[in-house]
């Protein structure tokens, strides 16, 4: 609150008692310096503790040594005992009179110079106001002009660049000259002096429509007589050649316009820069260069100029009256008299119309309600709060096996309530649908029921309370939504899924039975070459019997056949799907995946270590030999890379189990290289792959056991020189 208090007051202090005096080259009613000023003062105002005064030179007029000698005679006397904090120069009369009396009436003060065309530096030092003088410079944009004269008028022929004999007119000089210099157009430029403005208006009495004017300023003939205003308006506004400008002064007065430079913006320019003095900023001379393109309506139109064929932000003034603009008053009476008398009008024959209608309508609206209604294939039927049936659709009736009106529905139960009803098998069912309903809503508002045909039907049952306002009535509207297709189709997606997960398990078999053969290879050679050695034994005559060697030789046979009978037993507990969930430990079920295919592992010279961390906690809930079929699938997709892209020698499979918050967390970490970046994002995607086979169903079927099945999840990520597989199971369920 203080800082804003501060922001409010400071102003106040700044410029508190400041005073600006103002000293303007021309006469009062000089639009010219008029408008600058009026800028000026629309800017400083506001602030009333900073005074105002101006003085006028009325140099347009006299211009004699003797006049300005005898005007510091009377600026001598008026501003004697008069300090200023800021001197304000309107033009190059003013700024140059502001030069020659500095040391005497301005000693010390800053000026700002307003509204010349030219800064010269060394003027400023000879005067010893270098450091003391701030300038806004009127810099008129020729160029830019001539440019548009030539875009709207595409076979210029002639281009005339008007301006007068003045001592003005020689600081625009330069800007002339420069136009020349940088003239190779392939129409004439011809630079017009004359000597009134009475020659100047014979120039443009003979339509050409190759022809243009570039106006300047013309306010002075040779002879020192001063051309007013509204002569030159009259000039321009009845010329038969287009006449372009380039400040605000004839716009709305003739000219067609132009790239200007409005005198009352460049004045509020001016006040800020002012304001800015006051403030103790240091000085500054820059250019304006808030210019804007301005035309005239009705100029272009008498010319024909398409303005719409340029392209940069303009404004057209000076628009044609249309019949509104020109009787706004009238018609805004009328339009305000007329919607009374029709609204009066309108209000009886609606009243009279409604009255008949009003009956017709609502039989239509009841009956649109209606087959609306019944065209729901849900049933749905209103309860007041008494439990009596306000309304119903045909489907409503059908669910109880009523007879019912396609449109009208079952009027029977209109205005009963289910329990009169309490013959009919189905309405019992349905009140006791409802009872549970209102007794657990999260549990039971799904039932089954049989149709007029039989077929079984799967409802979803959802209540609302109602509120009418107009007869403060209250009720609830009981809606049951057939989800059978629904149901049917989630059914079919579970059986299939059961199926790819089986699909899947079965595409590993062929990896078991390899493992499995291996297995057993070994052990039926250790039979077979024990039943040789029996037999042989057996057969010789002369050879002592030995019961020691005979059990000997059982045992032998015995230990490799219960080997045989543990690896397939493991491998059929192992295809065999899991029927419910249970709690088991997955660091066992880890290692049975790894005995399984254990002969395929070693003899591919794959090293896997299994690093448990300290009191792990190892069990989960849920399908084992699914988890096992996840891990099985990982492991032979960590094998497969390792035997595409490794070395014999290195070939290695890292597998660890930790516990993180509430999970079971295994990673299974290869060296094979990693998975290629572009493939990384799919691997889980169904039927994706990059093995020549095309098996692409293991790394989908795990992800849906792990993810489904489990309440768990599993990502992928490259690490250094492989990919690691991450399964994180919840333990807290």
């Amino acid at each position: 609150m203080k800082k804003l208090i501060f922001l409010l007051i400071f102003p106040i202090f700044l410029f508190a008692n400041s005073k600006i005096l103002i000293i303007n080259s021309y006469h009062k009613g000089y639009e010219f310096s008029d408008s600058i000023v009026k800028g000026i003062e629309e800017v400083v105002y506001p602030y009333t503790n900073i005074d105002i005064n101006t003085l006028y030179m009325d140099s347009k007029r006299v211009t004699s040594k003797e006049y300005f000698s005898n005007l510091e005679k009377l600026y001598s006397v008026q501003l004697k005992n008069r300090e200023y904090d800021l001197i304000v120069a309107i033009d190059r009369f003013a700024y140059d009179f502001v030069l020659d009396v500095h040391e005497k009436f301005f000693k010390d003060k800053p000026v700002l110079a307003v509204g010349i065309e030219n800064f010269y530096e060394e003027k400023a030092i000879k005067y010893g106001v270098k450091d003391k003088v701030s300038a806004l410079l009127e810099r008129r944009d020729l160029k830019s002009n001539v440019k548009v004269i030539k875009r709207l008028i595409p076979n210029l022929q002639k281009l005339y660049i008007i301006n007068d004999k003045s001592e003005n007119a020689l600081h625009t000089e330069p800007l002339i000259q420069e136009l020349f210099e940088d003239f190779d157009g392939d129409y004439e430029l011809i630079y017009l002096k004359e000597d009134d403005l009475e020659s100047l208006k014979e120039k443009f009495q003979v339509e050409d429509e190759n022809s243009a004017a570039l106006f300047i300023r013309f306010y002075k003939n040779k002879d020192g007589k001063l051309n007013n205003n509204r002569e030159i308006e009259n000039f321009i506004d009845n010329s038969k050649i287009p006449i372009f400008i380039t400040d605000s002064i004839f716009i709305k007065k003739g000219a067609v316009g132009g790239r200007i430079v409005d005198l009352y913006r460049f004045g509020k320019a001016s006040g800020e820069m002012a304001l800015d003095i006051l403030y103790g900023k240091e000085h500054k001379v820059v250019i304006f260069k808030d210019l804007n393109y301005v035309f005239d309506s009705k100029k272009l139109e008498q010319f024909i100029l398409p303005v719409s064929v340029l392209d940069v932000d303009y404004e057209i003034v000076n628009k044609r009256e249309t019949f509104y603009d020109k009787n706004r008053g009238f018609i805004e009476v009328v339009f305000k008299l007329i919607p009374l008398l029709l609204f009066l009008i309108l209000g009886l024959i609606h009243n009279i119309y409604k009255r008949k209608q009003t009956e017709k309508e609502l039989r239509q609206r009841i009956d649109f309600d209606a087959v609306l209604l019944n065209a729901i294939d849900s049933p749905i039927f209103w309860q007041d709060e008494k439990g009596f049936i306000v309304d119903s659709n045909s489907q409503f009736c059908s669910l109880l096996k009523l007879k019912c009106d396609q449109i009208y529905g079952c009027d029977e139960i209109y205005g009963k309530k289910l329990e009169d009803f309490s013959s009919n098998p189905n309405v019992l069912l349905i009140i006791d649908v409802l009872e549970k309903y209102k007794q657990n809503k999260k549990e039971n508002y799904e039932f089954k029921f049989y149709d007029l045909s039989g077929e079984k039907k799967f409802y979803l049952l959802k209540q609302e309370k109602f509120e009418d306002k107009k007869s403060k009535t209250e009720g609830t509207v009981t809606i049951f939504t057939d989800v059978t297709k629904e149901r049917e189709v989630a059914m079919e997606k579970q059986r299939n899924r059961q199926f790819v997960i089986q699909q899947s398990k079965l595409a590993e078999i062929g990896e078991v039975f390899s493992s499995i053969a291996h297995q057993w290879k070994s052990p039926l050679i250790e039979i077979t070459a024990i039943a040789q050695e029996l037999f042989y034994t057996r057969k010789c005559d002369g050879c002592n019997k030995n019961e020691k060697e005979d059990e000997s030789f059982v045992k032998d046979i015995m230990n490799q056949v219960t080997y045989m009978t543990n690896t397939i037993n493991d491998f059929q507990k192992f295809i065999m799907p899991s029927n419910k969930k249970k709690e088991f430990n997955i660091y066992d079920a880890v290692k049975s995946v790894l005995e399984i295919i254990n002969h395929n592992i070693k003899y591919n010279n794959i090293k896997i270590n299994i690093d448990v961390k300290d009191d792990t906690k190892l069990n989960v809930f849920g399908y084992k030999n699914e988890i096992m079929q996840s891990f099985l699938n990982i492991v032979n997709n960590a094998k497969d890379a390792l035997l595409e892209k490794n070395d014999y020698k290195n070939r290695n499979i890292e597998i660890k189990l930790f516990n993180e918050n509430k999970y079971l967390v295994i990673t299974i970490k290869d060296n094979a290289g990693g998975i290629d970046e572009k493939s990384i994002n799919d691997i889980f995607n169904p039927y994706f792959t990059t093995k020549e086979n095309g098996h692409g169903i293991g790394l989908y079927m795990s992800k849906v056991i792990i993810e489904d099945k489990m309440g768990g999840s599993i990502s992928v990520r490259n690490v250094e020189n492989g990919a690691m597989f991450t399964i994180r199971l919840d333990q807290s369920i």
